[in-house]
């Protein structure tokens, strides 16, 4: 383990990207068009905390494949609402999205945050047919603190879960710019005040360090741009995981968060792998 220093440089993206702010500005411009312009269903009630919300937006052709997304920002930031922008380019494909809300730590719990996507997940499979989504064809992304989420699922028992459940409820997850050892964070003064993680508590939500559910295939990406300890947990899941894993999508010249936009652009790199992991580039 390095020291707090080295770690608290590593995992401060928005240092790292002065222009951070761009970002979340066009990202939000853009959702809020696709919200007015798009078929969706916003605000799907999947439990009772105020957080558990999930935004659908369904496409009309294709087979009936559905993809999942959990937004970042380090489990403390974000909504799902600014990223609706993802969403055109999915149902122009054919693949229905859905962009899943959480409650925020520290008013939750990073565990909490985790069973959250748990009934998520399991409330979009128990109904997906009324929204025209196949329940045997959905998968699972997210982006940096959704990454860590998207892959959490990939370890879930399902059934133990809910007897109603599949043990193979996701086909494939494509995790994006990914913490999968959590341990690091600890040491990491302005984030953990938050995340209120200590050595246990992190091992025990850190993917890498549990085994995948199920032999689904697992596909990773992190920006060519990104700092040495991103590219670190990227490499780790791959190692790790090596029995599941559908490789790594490059995206040179990405930073932490344009990388996310690939999701958005049907000639990317990003598009195209998330494609293949889902079959549907034959």
């Amino acid at each position: 383990m390095k020291d707090a220093a080295f770690y608290s440089a590593e995992y401060n993206n928005r240092e790292r990207v002065p222009e951070h702010p761009q970002y979340f500005s066009r990202w939000a411009q853009l959702s809020a068009r696709a919200r007015a312009t798009m078929i969706c269903y916003l605000d799907r009630r999947y439990g009772d905390l105020p957080g558990e919300t999930m935004d659908l937006f369904p496409a009309r052709k294709g087979d009936g494949s559905c993809m999942l997304f959990i937004h970042g920002g380090y489990w403390r930031s974000l909504d799902k609402s600014d990223f609706s922008f993802l969403a055109p380019a999915w149902v122009d494909a054919g693949v229905s999205l859905a962009v899943v809300n959480y409650d925020l730590c520290p008013a939750v719990s990073l565990e909490e945050i985790v069973r959250q996507m748990l009934r998520a997940s399991g409330w979009l499979y128990l109904n997906a047919e009324q929204y025209g989504m196949d329940e045997d064809r959905l998968f699972v992304s997210g982006h940096s603190s959704g990454g860590h989420l998207a892959a959490m699922m990939m370890a879930a028992i399902w059934p133990a879960f809910n007897p109603r459940l599949p043990r193979d409820l996701f086909k494939g997850a494509l995790p994006i710019s990914g913490i999968y050892d959590l341990r690091p964070l600890a040491q990491v003064d302005w984030l953990n005040g938050d995340l209120k993680l200590d050595d246990a508590v992190a091992l025990k939500v850190s993917p890498a360090f549990l085994p995948p559910a199920t032999r689904a295939p697992v596909m990773t990406c992190v920006g060519g741009e990104e700092s040495g300890e991103f590219k670190r947990q990227n490499g780790l899941l791959a190692e790790r995981w090596k029995g599941v894993y559908a490789g790594d999508v490059a995206m040179p010249g990405a930073n932490h968060f344009s990388v996310v936009d690939g999701l958005a652009n049907q000639s990317s790199h990003l598009f195209a792998g998330a494609r293949r992991l889902m079959k549907l580039d034959r």
